[in-house]
């Protein structure tokens, strides 16, 4: 719509300009005596054709403002063409091109006055200059306000597409904090739900307390899932954790130990931290992540395997460590999103810490290992 008015407001002023044109022609064809009525003729047919190229001054400003010069050559009609066409150029090229316009019209001037009037040369010259210098400064000030105009829209269009950007990255982090969150609060209750119920399913023979104590965990482990779910969600609803329950630390891994072996999982922990070591509450939540991150992979990939993990202090950092064996290939594992490892290593590294992952040769074989530093304790 805006391209529509813009082009309507365009043609207006072209309808105008040819028709400023045809009055000069008017007024110059009025005042033809002494003149021949062949060189009347030639002065109306050309200042009618300079108008009506006007029409097309926007596409060839340089070439109709080049023409019109030689037109000026025969006859003074084609002066208000003149003047529109030296407009023209001025708000759409650069001054060098505007100054040699207005020379060559200057020039054309001199000639029709040598070849038609018997007038001197300085004065159309001091004449013509007057005349062709308004419309070029006009035209000049109008293409700076136009580029000045641009260039502050086009400030203004980079400033919003960057907000949009800013706004588009803010989004995804919070989106990868959500993730990462969720991740970190259900994958380990999940997998033990997951694995409890596949316990059932595949051991009918199971006993009625077993049974019973199954159902228990699996009902703990569901309910416990909800707390943390609503607990997200409700942070993100209010956009503060000022009503989050305590965040988990390095004195509930314990906890999360013994439901690695309700669920079957053989852990081994050492703790090997000075007496009275002091976490930071970012540090102890990171180092609870990383034991919970490696405990949910090897229940999903290493089912039945022990595990070893344990919190030790070496070359000033606090070292958090866990191996297992590598699991049987075609056990039907519970499934993963593959995005715990890189949530966990940035949530690492936010901490200050750096970390590594994979398979590592040991002496009675091949395990995987999980190993983090972080900011050693005060």
């Amino acid at each position: 719509m805006t391209t529509l008015l813009r082009r309507h407001r365009e043609r207006a002023w072209d309808v105008a300009a040819i028709a400023f044109a045809l009055l000069l022609v008017l007024s110059v064809a009025a005042g033809t005596e002494g003149m021949t009525t062949t060189r009347t003729v030639v002065s109306i047919v050309v200042g009618v054709v300079g108008a009506v190229s006007l029409w097309w001054r926007r596409r060839w400003p340089i070439e109709i403002a080049v023409a019109l010069a030689v037109c000026t050559i025969l006859t003074d009609a084609v002066g208000g063409a003149e003047l529109v066409a030296v407009f023209t150029v001025a708000t759409r090229k650069s001054w060098r091109v505007t100054t040699a316009v207005v020379v060559l019209h200057l020039a054309a001037s001199m000639i029709w006055t040598i070849l038609w009037v018997e007038q001197s040369i300085a004065y159309t010259a001091m004449a013509s200059l007057a005349f062709l210098s308004i419309p070029a400064a006009w035209g000049i000030v109008v293409k700076s306000r136009r580029e000045v105009i641009d260039s502050l829209r086009e400030r203004a269009e980079r400033a919003e597409h960057e907000s949009n950007l800013r706004a588009d990255t803010v989004r995804g982090l919070e989106r990868e904090r959500i993730a990462r969150e969720m991740h970190d609060a259900l994958a380990h209750r999940i997998s033990l739900v997951s694995l409890h119920a596949g316990a059932l399913e595949v051991r009918p023979d199971v006993g009625a307390k077993e049974v019973e104590a199954i159902a228990s965990t699996i009902r703990l482990g569901a309910h416990g899932a909800l707390e943390d779910l609503r607990e997200i969600l409700g942070v993100l609803r209010s956009g503060v954790a000022a009503s989050a329950r305590p965040q988990p630390g390095v004195a509930d891994i314990g906890e999360l130990i013994e439901d690695s072996e309700k669920a079957g999982t053989r852990v081994s922990f050492v703790d090997e931290l000075p007496s009275g070591a002091t976490l930071t509450p970012s540090v102890s939540r990171t180092v609870h992540r990383v034991i919970q991150e490696g405990l949910t992979n090897a229940r999903k990939h290493a089912p039945g395997l022990p595990v070893r993990c344990g919190l030790a202090t070496a070359g000033g950092e606090l070292r958090v460590w866990l191996e297992n064996g590598l699991g049987t290939e075609g056990f039907a594992a519970v499934p993963g999103s593959r995005s715990g490892m890189i949530g966990l290593s940035e949530r690492v590294e936010l901490a200050g810490g750096r970390i590594e992952y994979g398979i590592a040769r040991r002496g009675d074989g091949v395990v995987y290992r999980l190993e983090a530093w972080l900011p050693c304790p005060k």
